[in-house]
This record gives structure tokens, C-alpha cells and sequence, in this order.
């Protein structure tokens, strides 16, 4: 993170264009070799700017960063854009206290302590857009974008945030070196103390046997919870804890009190706006009721000078020699400035108490996140315990002795954690109570992904009954390749940051990537992998109940997700436009086509059919890079018809986040809310959400789903969930019964860019078939055979080529006034009378006779 804060802090800081005077604002300095084209990509995406940490104008005051004072509290209304896209700006007020950001509808919302999101900004990355009076916040699984109504607010809140941020960065470290101070101090002697505490409670005999007796007859049961109880902390360490975290907070107020005594009375002297902005309370509300003389809304607004003077901070001698005052800054509204308080002279023993109230404060913040983490492990350990033996609370394991020491017993953690929420204005729908999920980013098709907590329930029994089902039957050989002829690249030299620096809030489709960072399939062919588990289709098709065949629906829906634990690391190919693709699977019973029909936005359509379903989709991906997440939100939706029955079932795709895009630790994932509908019949509908990670959950929480089948009246016939990289259970069914199961992976998948057996097999190109493919195809696409071989380098440069002839092909259309034209699929109008493509029947009909290497065909690359 050096590095990315290294760069960062070359970028235009906030004020350089409202105060190009000032010599505390640094002017901004290119990170790579092309200058003007990386200023130029800033510009085309309004002046986007990453704020790096301010230390160098924050610590100003003092020589180490650790004297930096608490920053004064912010609060006011700020319009907040919705998860949606597109969905328009809301106005909400939002509260910045000790480095942390939260917010409500209102200001009563506030006060009465009903919070809607919170977010740490330590753990974040700021843009802003001085243009728009934008913010953005990205702390990877949350992104907050915000904009401020007026230029003044918007400096006010930037310096308020970087001063918070800063604050909070320093708190953090630390925490971090006087816990592992601590830690190396103490494990020792902590190690002793609990074996003999340990013995003392009678927990172990002499032996090691376990002497505690336990009322279930369950000899494994015993034994878990023996081991357990051996293995767990000692609960008088938190007493000692929390009893020493109370002597603390006394003495923490008596160094307040001297603090406060100190001061009193003290004179006040010139300094920054930034630092006096930084360190006051400021309330960003409007009085509601405007002053004598004054219409509502043309209230004058003071410059840095007078408010200066109105509080008594500077003399005339001050303002006269003071070079970073003067009329060309932003005038700050006048009920802001009445808030303002300069700063006090702090004294050496002034200082001294400063620290050590520093010093006291992390003591007891240490003790409290050690107790916390005691207790959050002990929870655990008793959940794993119970739920795996299926005891009911009301005749579990009797109270240990060891645990009846301890006056009360573990805390709920979940209660406590912290779970971001937005506030749920649905103009569309009408509704404004409901409180929906504050996924921090780009949510298109959701309206609540976050997990209640009978929701993380359900889903630990789920898992539990997939894990009892067999395994899925390992696919029988088909003669196809079950490895590739090369190993996949080690990418990590690639300068990923640079390229994402530059084009930060720029849709990434027309962001050209090296070779390297691509794995050797492309979009087209990723379309085709959503039919891994085609059979979930022969089944509905075969399935009577329409209830039931909603299930298997659903279960295809989310299969496609399920090899995207193993592909965070690299990205498919971009087709160019007319790159077309074709599968044949006689072991499957499908055939698929595919083609790229538009490259600006880019849409890629497929086609499949099969005895038991057709399956058609055009979708548009955009590409989004926050900070340190990177956003891919599909537009299209996916068609199945089941011919048996008739049935036409249609349903939109989730939101994919890759979150940590720029180190190698980067995990994906999907959140939001699909609905499947009939369009032939409205006897049912089902829904099904991608349940967005809890900021505090572990990994086995990652990745749940959860899904209803629902009536016409809205009543739910069938629940169903697990998670969508193991598989999905239904006990609603006459017999209860795991719906699928992900197949295995295949051996070494790692060293194969994480492809499964069906990725495998999606880019070989075998004799027979060479002479029946169009030159089209991307099998014959030269960059990304070479890929696949190992030759990144030839790759690298021969992508290029193709490229720039793909460039070269649309200027010449263009010249003669010619629109690119899809060869197999037609355009067209859905029953909603959204665009969508469709084929037009000719692929199989012209491969079959004349045969495209009798036919004339466009030159790809």
C-alpha cells in the first residue's frame, strides 16, 4: 500500500483550483511518462482527483503526527446518490465524528440514534470532482458517492474528511504497535497463568483427562465440548480487563478536567482555516429562520478575512502580513463561520497532558477490542458446538462450572457488528420505510441484499444439508482436453494501478489491458459457460409441477456464478465487433452461437438450442473502478423457453464486484436481486437474492443465496438458498433434496487460470473442426491462442495489432457512411420494448451449405 499511496499522492490535491495562491495546496505531478495524456483522461472524467493523506498540511502545528488534536465534529445534510444506477440524488444528513462517517434521513433520525450507514475512513479511498461538488468514498466493499450543494460545503467537507481520515490512520497505528507491544510483553506470562487457572478450575485432572462431567449421552458431544473448553480464554481475563478499563476512564476524566483548567483563559493566535476547520464543531444546516434584513437564501457569505475578524483571531498587523489571505478564496457562509473558535496556544505541559490522555484512550481501547475478540471467539466456538449436533437452546449443555464464573455470559457480536444500511427511498415503488442494504457500490438490481439474521441462519442449514448430499458425479470423459497446453502467467508485475489511476470512473470496456492480465477465453465464450449445468434445464423441462420447474430455473440462474470464486485474477478477452463463437455439445445436447454486435457499448449475443430449451441473451457489461474496487453491472437480460410446457422465463443478472482490485489478495463478488417471471404464465414468480458479506463476517459466510418461489397472491410455496459456490438446497420439496451442486474442479485448476472442465474445453480447436469454423471464430483468434501457449509477450504486441486494425475497420465505415452490420443476429423490440438481439436462423444454415470456407467472410485480425 506504500506504493499506491505513493502515487496517490502526485495527484491535483483538493484546492488547487479554488486557491492557486496558497503554498500549502501542491500542484499535481504526472505518475508516468505520458504526462499529457494521463491529465487528458482526468479531464474526460470531470476532473475526477484521488485525495491522498493531507499530512504534510495537517501536521502543520507540530512536528509528530501523534500531536494532531481529535478533529472537531461535522454534521449536516449532504445529497447521497442510491445504489441504483441512475436512480438520482437523496438528501440525507450525515454525522463525522472520531474518523467516522454515518447517516440518517434526518437530523431527528439522528437524534433519536436511527442510523442508516456507517463507514471508517481509515480503510478509505477519496475522490472528488470539484466541478460537481463531488465526493466519493470507496473503502473497497463500500462506496459512498456524495455531493455537496454548494462550493463552499464541498471545501468544508473535503477539509473536514481529510482531517477525520488522517486522525483516524494515526489512531489505528497506534493501536497496532501498543497491541503488539503488549502481545510480546505479556504472552509469556499469560501462557502460565492460564495453564495454572486452567488446573485451579478443575477443568483437567493430573492426567489431562477432562474432569468436567457433561449431561449429554453423546460421547462425540463431550469430547467437542471438552476440547473446547480447554482451548478457550480464561473469563476472569476479561473481568481483569474491564475492571482495569474503568480505572482508566477515571483517570482519563481527571486528565480532561486538568486539561480544560489549563487552557482557560488562554489568548488566541493566528492560523490556518484548514486546521481551524479541522478541529471545530461545525453544524452544515441552514438555520431555518433567515435574519432581519435578509431573504431566505441570499444570506452574504464572508470571506477568509472578515470571518477572521469576526471571531477575533487576527489584527489588522495579522491580515496585512498574512500571504495565505486574500479575496480570491472561497467565502465560507456566514452561519458556518459563527461556529468557528480559533485554536489555543497549547503549553508544554498542556502537550504532556494531550499525550497522555492519547495514551489513556488507547489503553482502554486495546482492552476493550481484546475483550471483544475473547467473547467473539467463545460465541463461536458454543454456535459451532450446538448448531452441529443440532441442540435446541432450551436443552443444551448445562451451564460449565467454568463459565458460571463469570457473571454474565458471551455477548452477541452480531448484534454489535457493524452492518451498513441505505435508506430505502423508493420513489418508484412508493415505499419510504423500508430499510435496504448499503452495498457501497453500483447496485442495478437490488433492492435489500444485506442478510437478517434468521437469513444467516437459514443458510448455515442449508449448507450444513449440501454438505450431507453426495457430491455431484465427476463428468464422464468426452475425449476433449482436460488441462492446457501452457500455465497461466504470474501477472503480478503488470503496473495495474497505473492503468486504473488514470481511468478512475471510465467504463473499462474501452480501457485497452496487456495480455497478461486476460485469461484465454473471451465474452463470447463466457456466455457459452453459463451452460455448464444445462442439465438443470433438461430437468424443468421434464418437471409437471410448475413450482417444482421454478426451482430448477433458479438453479440454472445461479450456477453461471458458481466458477467465479476461482477467476478474480485475471479477465476474458473483449471480442472486437463481428467476432462470432460456436459450440457443439453432443454430450450435453445443445449447440450455441454467439457474436459481438456492437463494440461501443459493447453488447455480445448468444443463441443456444436444445430438444428440452432454448436459451438467448444480449448483454451489455460496464466496468467501474472506484479506488480499490472494480464494478461489472450487466444490463441484459437472460431468456429461456422449455418447449414441453410452453414457458417463457425471463430474469436480470447481479452486480459482480472485485474487491482489493490492486493487490494480489482480491476476492469477487455477487450481490443483488434476480426475479424470474413467466412471461407466458403468471402462476408464479421467484426471487432470489445474492446476499451482500457482512463487513463482519467470516469467509464462511461469503457468498449466500437465498431465493422464494411465490403464487400469484404473493404467497411463498417453496424457500430455497445455500451458497452459489457450493450449491443450493430446497426443503420445501415432498422429499428435501440438495437442487445442485457445483462439480469439481478439475487437478492443478490453479495453475490453469482457475477454469473448470468445462472452461477447459471452451477454446480447443481440434482438426476436424478447423475446417468447418468461420474465420471469425474466436478459436482462430491469433492474441489469445498464443496465450493460451504461453507466448505472453507475442500475445501482448499481436493484441495491439488487432486492435488498431479494429479501429482501422470502423474509420473506414465511417468514411463511407456505413454502419457495422451483425451477420447472424437482427435487432429487435421484447414485449417491454427494450432493444434486444435475436438471431436471424442463418449460422447453422450457412455452415451446413455452402460452408463458410466457400463463402466470403470479413478479416478479424
Amino acid at each position: 500500500m506504500d506504493s499506491y499511496g505513493s502515487s496517490l499522492n502526485r495527484s491535483q490535491s483538493l484546492t488547487s483550483g479554488l486557491e492557486k495562491s496558497s503554498p500549502t495546496w501542491k500542484p499535481s505531478h504526472s505518475r508516468s511518462s505520458s504526462t499529457l495524456s494521463s491529465r487528458h483522461s482526468r479531464q474526460i472524467v470531470k476532473d475526477w482527483e484521488v485525495i491522498d493523506d493531507p499530512q504534510a498540511e495537517m501536521h502543520a502545528g507540530g512536528d509528530n503526527p501523534q500531536d494532531m488534536t481529535t478533529p472537531g465534529i461535522c454534521e449536516g445534510y449532504l445529497l447521497k446518490r442510491r445504489k441504483w444506477p441512475l436512480k438520482g440524488w437523496h438528501k440525507r444528513y450525515f454525522v463525522l465524528e472520531a474518523g467516522n462517517l454515518r447517516y440518517s434521513k434526518s437530523q431527528h433520525d439522528v437524534s433519536r440514534g436511527r442510523v442508516q450507514g456507517s463507514l471508517d475512513l481509515s480503510f478509505a479511498v477519496m475522490s472528488i470532482n470539484k466541478k460537481s461538488n463531488r465526493i466519493d468514498l470507496d473503502a473497497g466493499d463500500i462506496l459512498y458517492h456524495m455531493k455537496a450543494k454548494s462550493h463552499e460545503l464541498f471545501y468544508i467537507w473535503v477539509t473536514k474528511l481529510q482531517a477525520h481520515r488522517q486522525y483516524k490512520k494515526n489512531e489505528a497505528a497506534h493501536v497496532h504497535s501498543s497491541l503488539l507491544q503488549t502481545l510480546s510483553q505479556g504472552t509469556v506470562a499469560g501462557h502460565e497463568q492460564r495453564n495454572g487457572d486452567l488446573s485451579s478450575a478443575g477443568m483437567v485432572d493430573s492426567a489431562g483427562a477432562p474432569a468436567l462431567v457433561l449431561p449429554s449421552d453423546n460421547t462425540a458431544v463431550n469430547s467437542k465440548v471438552s476440547a473446547w473448553l480447554q482451548q478457550s480464554h480464561d473469563p476472569d481475563t476479561c473481568v481483569q480487563e474491564l475492571n482495569r478499563c474503568c480505572v482508566d476512564l477515571s483517570e482519563l476524566n481527571r486528565l480532561i478536567q486538568r486539561l480544560q483548567l489549563l487552557e482557560a483563559g488562554q489568548a488566541f493566535t493566528n492560523g490556518d482555516l484548514k486546521r481551524i476547520i479541522s478541529t471545530q464543531n461545525l453544524s452544515l444546516e441552514k438555520p431555518k429562520k433567515s435574519r432581519s434584513g435578509k431573504m431566505w437564501g441570499h444570506s452574504r457569505t464572508l470571506s477568509r478575512v472578515e470571518a477572521l475578524g469576526m471571531v477575533r483571531m487576527l489584527s489588522s498587523s495579522h491580515l496585512n502580513s498574512s500571504p495565505h489571505l486574500g479575496t480570491s478564496v472561497p467565502s465560507i457562509p456566514e452561519y458556518v463561520y459563527s461556529q468557528l473558535s480559533p485554536p489555543t496556544v497549547t503549553s508544554p505541559e498542556g502537550k504532556k497532558i494531550q499525550q497522555d490522555i492519547c495514551a489513556m484512550s488507547l489503553r482502554v481501547l486495546a482492552s476493550l477490542k481484546t475483550v471483544h475478540e475473547t467473547l467473539s471467539q467463545e460465541r463461536q466456538k458454543m454456535q459451532e458446538v450446538w448448531e452441529s449436533n443440532n441442540i435446541h437452546q432450551s436443552n443444551t449443555l448445562a451451564e460449565p462450572a467454568v463459565v458460571r464464573r463469570s457473571s454474565h455470559g458471551p455477548p452477541s457480536v452480531a448484534d454489535s457488528a457493524a452492518e451498513y444500511f441505505d435508506a430505502s427511498d423508493d420513489i418508484l415503488c412508493g415505499s419510504s420505510s423500508e430499510v435496504s442494504d448499503e452495498s457501497g457500490l453500483s447496485d442495478g438490481s437490488t433492492t435489500n441484499s444485506e442478510p437478517e439474521e434468521g437469513h444467516a441462519s437459514a443458510t448455515r442449514k442449508y449448507r450444513a444439508s449440501i454438505s450431507k448430499s453426495p457430491n455431484s458425479v465427476v463428468p464422464k470423459s468426452t475425449g476433449r482436453r482436460t488441462k492446457l497446453p501452457a500455465h497461466c502467467p504470474d501477472n503480478s508485475h503488470v503496473g495495474l494501478m497505473a492503468i486504473l489511476y488514470n481511468n478512475i470512473g471510465k467504463d473499462l470496456a474501452r480501457v485497452s489491458m496487456p495480455a497478461p492480465l486476460n485469461e484465454p477465453v473471451n465474452l463470447l465464450q463466457r456466455l457459452c459457460e453459463e451452460l455448464e449445468y444445462s442439465e438443470l434445464l433438461d430437468t424443468a423441462n421434464n418437471t409437471a409441477d410448475p413450482y417444482q420447474r421454478m426451482i430448477y430455473i433458479a438453479a440454472f440462474a445461479i450456477s453461471g456464478y458458481s466458477t467465479a470464486t476461482f477467476r478474480n485474477r485475471y479477465k476474458p478477452f473483449n471480442p472486437v465487433l463481428g467476432e462470432t463463437y460456436e459450440c457443439i455439445r453432443e454430450d450435453r445436447g445443445f449447440r450455441l452461437i454467439s457474436e459481438q454486435v456492437c463494440h461501443h457499448p459493447p453488447i455480445s449475443a448468444c443463441h443456444a438450442d436444445s430438444d428440452n430449451f432454448s436459451f438467448w441473451q444480449d448483454q451489455r457489461w460496464k466496468n467501474k473502478f472506484w479506488g480499490k474496487s472494480l464494478e461489472i453491472l450487466p444490463t441484459g437480460m437472460v431468456n429461456v423457453t422449455l418447449p414441453r410446457y410452453g414457458d417463457h422465463y425471463e430474469w436480470n443478472k447481479v452486480v459482480t464486484c472485485i474487491h482489493n482490485v490492486l493487490s494480489q489478495q482480491r476476492y469477487l463478488e455477487h450481490y443483488g436481486e434476480v426475479t424470474i417471471r413467466n412471461l407466458k404464465s403468471n402462476i408464479c414468480t421467484c426471487k432470489i437474492t445474492f446476499v451482500k458479506s457482512r463487513y463482519w463476517g467470516s469467509d464462511t459466510n461469503k457468498n449466500e443465496v437465498q431465493g422464494t418461489v411465490l403464487d400469484q397472491s404473493g404467497s411463498v410455496i417453496h424457500r430455497f438458498g445455500g451458497l452459489w459456490h457450493e450449491g443450493i438446497f430446497c426443503d420445501t420439496l415432498p422429499t428435501p433434496q440438495c437442487v445442485w451442486k457445483p462439480n469439481p474442479q478439475p487437478k492443478d485448476y490453479q495453475l490453469y487460470y482457475g477454469f473448470s472442465t468445462f472452461a477447459m474445453e471452451l477454446n480447443e480447436l481440434t482438426p476436424d473442426l478447423l475446417p468447418l469454423l468461420p474465420p471469425t471464430d474466436s478459436r482462430l483468434r491469433p492474441d489469445q491462442r498464443m496465450l493460451e501457449e504461453g507466448k505472453v509477450d507475442e500475445a501482448d504486441k499481436k493484441k495491439d495489432d488487432i486492435e488498431e486494425f479494429q479501429r482501422e475497420r470502423r474509420k473506414e465505415l465511417i468514411k463511407r457512411g456505413e454502419e457495422h452490420v451483425p451477420r447472424f443476429f437482427k435487432k429487435a423490440k421484447d414485449s417491454c420494448g427494450r432493444d434486444v438481439w435475436l438471431t436471424n436462423g442463418t449460422y447453422w444454415k450457412l455452415r451446413e451449405n455452402p460452408g463458410f470456407a466457400n463463402i466470403e467472410n470479413t478479416a478479424m485480425w
